[in-house]
């Protein structure tokens, strides 16, 4: 095998698994890996094998964002915490808040 075909193997293996990964393995999500894996075959060129590199990262890429976002709470309401943590701050220099009350 030449190194054209080796790297050729290796972008369409990570594509498939990306898309497996992120888009989903469902029955009506399989238009996808069927759309890859004929555009794939059916245009394997220098320029395609190297824009499936770019899309594999392109998908790995917005996931791991998307789960950081999560991980960060950007969506929930941060006043509780923000609460907590002034009161915390305030605490480790012998000071106490004042209850603040809604009406």
């Amino acid at each position: 095998m030449s190194g054209e075909v080796v790297i050729a193997a290796r972008v369409y293996r990570g594509l498939l698994k990306a898309v497996l990964k992120h888009v989903g393995k469902e029955d009506y999500k399989s238009h996808f890996i069927d759309f890859v894996k004929q555009e794939f075959r059916k245009n394997a060129n220098s320029e395609n094998i190297n824009l499936a590199r770019n899309y594999t990262y392109l998908l790995n890429s917005i996931h791991s964002h998307k789960d950081l976002l999560f991980s960060y709470n950007i969506a929930v309401d941060r006043t509780e915490e923000m609460k907590r943590v002034l009161n915390k701050s305030a605490a480790s220099v012998g000071l106490r808040l004042p209850e603040v009350y809604e009406t």
